[in-house]
């Protein structure tokens, strides 16, 4: 079974999250914060941020400011 690092469950955490890890690597990543408090109290955080955030409605921006993001993306996406 594949090994987890601190800095890899970091960058996996979204996905395990969106259950969109493949099995051994769902294992590999559980395994890894069932024996490391850290990582362990960082997915528990994610979680509890995003129980908190997650109920909120979309924000509603004027038809002013998504012109102009709408702009800047464009001109970004161009260069």
């Amino acid at each position: 079974m594949k090994r987890f690092t601190c800095g890899e469950l970091v960058q996996s955490i979204t996905a395990y999250l969106d259950d969109a890890l493949d099995p051994p690597t769902r294992d590999a990543f559980e395994a890894h914060a069932a024996c490391c408090d850290d990582c362990r109290r960082h997915v528990h955080q994610f979680r509890v941020t995003i129980r908190a955030i997650g109920d909120q409605p979309p924000e509603k921006l004027s038809d002013r400011t998504r012109e102009r993001l709408m702009s800047a993306f464009k001109q970004r996406r161009q260069s």
